[in-house]
């Protein structure tokens, strides 16, 4: 990539940030009132979910520091919710004067569905038509291997520093502090009637 200033290296995954669910954590305290985490519920009448999805991008590049780039999900992750995260990075690299995005993911269904496969197609004969755009090199990593993608860890350590102790956070809390702890914007939420440009 030295040789290459224009391009980018994009580790993509999708984690779901749990309200209820509390994380791996070891600590030591001669004070007898330490901090417990206690089990939450979410009660029958909350309008939050109990989980919240989210996609994200660790950029990394030769001439800007790295970071990672988060969009929160209105359901799942899905082929029709891929495609506009894919095109919102695009947009986003295409800003910072890139134009080549290689992209190292794992193997999920909708990472390799025909509609995520056809658009990507799509997009990059644009990109070479048009002479203007991101275009994008797709890398899967192999099956069952979350420990080469260096995006992981980032989650496994702002799922401890999100957590609270001792009260259930609301989605947006929940939505804001992940933001803070990984140093991006709260961005809308993706959904599947985003449309496609």
């Amino acid at each position: 990539m030295a040789s290459h200033p224009s391009w980018a290296l994009g580790f993509e995954d999708e984690t779901w940030w749990s309200r209820t669910a509390r994380p791996t954590l070891h600590a030591w305290s001669d004070d007898p009132q330490s901090v417990r985490l206690l089990e939450q519920t979410v009660p029958a009448a909350d309008p939050d979910p109990k989980a919240l999805a989210a996609y994200g991008l660790l950029v990394r590049s030769t001439t800007d520091p790295e970071e990672v780039w988060l969009r929160f999900v209105d359901g799942r992750p899905l082929s029709a919710v891929t495609i506009p995260f894919l095109d919102w990075c695009c947009t986003k690299l295409a800003a910072q004067g890139k134009g080549v995005l290689l992209l190292v993911w794992d193997n999920a269904s909708w990472h390799r569905s025909h509609a995520v496969q056809t658009w990507l197609r799509t997009h990059n004969q644009q990109v070479k038509q048009e002479k203007h755009g991101v275009r994008i090199v797709a890398c899967s990593l192999p099956i069952k291997s979350p420990w080469l993608n260096p995006i992981e860890p980032k989650w496994i350590h702002t799922q401890r520093k999100i957590v609270e102790p001792a009260r259930l956070l609301t989605a947006r809390e929940l939505e804001e502090r992940v933001c803070a702890a990984l140093h991006c914007p709260c961005e809308p939420h993706l959904s599947i009637s985003v449309n496609v440009s």
